[in-house]
């Protein structure tokens, strides 16, 4: 059987939930989105499905608190996770939504692949270490997307590109590392080919 190609041009909003509690039935392949907050999330996840508004953006990042999710197809979903590390941010809320990750990552069977993104200017924060470190304990696989690329000049961003691909090999995990822009349309094939990717290997869980 060939690898199935998903239609995220198709993909739809869920729902909003503020709380792991109120999360929809744990049952097929769900994605994560995770990142600091002005890592380019809600912009990545538009430019992934051809959509302006899909995924709602904001000028003043870690507004976003709530987990969102969105539906590529039936059982199939990516999460857009809120924000962490923005300094600005009462320290209980970050404190409140670092907890909240960590238990999203540890009990969410459904969770079979998280994205980490960020600005591929600023990479790999001790908060995005984290992520990725926990994500590798529970054995979820991790695809890092290196945000607004359109930032840098291309000897530049290829550099970024090679010098994050080698920080990542100590974690002793098969973590890929791409590079992408939104507003140049930079990586949304490769995002796609490793989104299908994780809802292949997995699609047996579905049915």
């Amino acid at each position: 059987m060939g690898t199935k190609n998903y239609n995220y041009h198709l993909t739809y909003f869920s729902t909003s939930v503020s709380s792991i509690d109120h999360l929809p039935r744990d049952t097929g392949i769900e994605i994560a989105f995770a990142g600091r907050s002005n890592a380019g999330k809600s912009s990545a996840l538009n430019a992934l499905t051809n959509q302006n508004d899909l995924a709602r953006t904001s000028k003043m990042p870690g507004r976003t608190q709530m987990i969102n999710l969105f539906e590529v197809e039936d059982s199939h979903r990516l999460a857009d996770l809120p924000g962490y590390g923005y300094s600005k941010l009462p320290k209980e809320l970050i404190l409140k939504w670092q907890r909240t990750l960590n238990k999203y990552l540890k009990i969410r069977q459904s969770l079979k692949g998280v994205v980490v993104l960020m600005d591929i200017r600023h990479p790999l924060k001790h908060a995005d270490q984290q992520i990725i470190q926990r994500a590798i304990n529970l054995s979820i696989p991790v695809l890092v997307l290196l945000t607004k690329a359109d930032k840098l000049a291309y000897g530049a961003r290829t550099a970024k590109l090679h010098m994050v691909r080698e920080a990542v090999v100590p974690f002793m995990a098969n973590i890929q590392v791409e590079i992408f822009s939104a507003t140049e349309k930079i990586g949304i094939d490769k995002l796609s080919k490793n989104l299908n990717l994780i809802f292949n290997k997995n699609a047996t869980a579905v049915f």
